[in-house]
């Protein structure tokens, strides 16, 4: 059973100043976006699902499906606001969307195999594709439903902006290698040669280098979106009426993880990660790509 790439594609794209999924980063307009999925093909990955705001779906299925067809079959899903369970009404004051794992429940109707979660605006590489894709290939039908899942886990020094503070999955492991917690920190930057960032108690915690991060690349079987669902509606009691909670992949990952619900192996990468967290980013990221082509990791025109 081939493995299904979800793309998380619905990010309102705040401090990038627009819609970044569909900006034309390569030499002849490729987006991000082109290059995971250009990646997944051949990494052996069977078809892409693309979660999305309803508002954009017209220049979504214009400027980016088009380009996938006789390629790898792609399907769309919508993430808005209003797409909670029964008995739960979003407040009318409410306009920053639910998160990530709100996102990735949306896909529930159309992913019934093992499946990858990448972000639209991340440049994560041939070689983190093909890892994760090789993983979840290795489970069988009979085992899509086992609650064991997986990750890459980037070297938090190899995942920072330039620009400004990033978001990570702060993660630590067994012996194993196998997860044992992640907390989402929303402020980590370099500051005077150090990794640090602000802890809920104010105080400023220090990261080694090579701290394990997720980059939001998962890796999930079906049973996931049930699992989601239900701690969702808890998340929705405690948090429902503040405007800025955001129900986050590594915040349901935690939860069954230390309830020992699932396991999730760790999956090493040296892969450098880039991306357009911020409009000074840009630049950066086109002569990145420029160079990945020049020394033949990707072709000049890749669909």
């Amino acid at each position: 059973m081939k493995p299904a790439l979800f793309v998380l594609a619905a990010g309102m794209g705040s401090r990038y100043g627009g819609l970044k999924q569909l900006d034309g980063l390569g030499p002849n307009g490729e987006t991000i976006m082109d290059y995971s999925i250009f990646d997944a093909i051949r990494g052996g990955f069977g078809k892409v699902v693309f979660v999305i705001r309803k508002d954009f779906e017209d220049d979504f299925r214009a400027k980016i499906l088009s380009k996938y067809e006789n390629h790898i079959p792609v399907e769309t899903v919508f993430q808005s606001l209003d797409k909670l369970p029964a008995g739960f009404v979003c407040p009318p004051e409410r306009t920053k969307p639910w998160g990530t794992n709100h996102a990735v429940m949306m896909g529930k109707d159309v992913i019934k195999e093992p499946f990858a979660v990448i972000n639209a605006d991340d440049f994560y590489g041939r070689e983190t594709i093909a890892v994760i894709g090789r993983e979840l290939a290795s489970r069988n039908a009979a085992s899509r439903n086992e609650s064991a899942y997986c990750m890459v886990g980037f070297r938090v020094g190899n995942t920072l902006s330039e620009s400004g503070s990033v978001a990570r999955g702060v993660c630590e492991t067994d012996a194993d290698g196998f997860l044992t917690t992640v907390v989402e920190r929303t402020a980590i930057e370099r500051i005077d040669g150090k990794i640090q960032f602000i802890d809920e108690n104010g105080a400023t915690v220090v990261l080694d280098e090579n701290t394990p991060v997720s980059m939001n690349v998962w890796g999930f079987t079906p049973d996931y979106f049930d699992y989601s669902e239900e701690f969702f509606k808890d998340f929705l009691r405690t948090n429902i009426d503040n405007p800025k909670s955001e129900y986050f992949i590594p915040l349901m990952v935690n939860e069954l993880v230390t309830k020992r619900k699932a396991t999730v192996k760790v999956l090493d990468t040296s892969s450098k990660w880039f991306g357009v967290t911020y409009p000074a980013d840009r630049q950066g990221v086109v002569d990145k790509i420029l160079a990945l082509i020049a020394c033949g990791e990707y072709p000049d025109k890749l669909f």
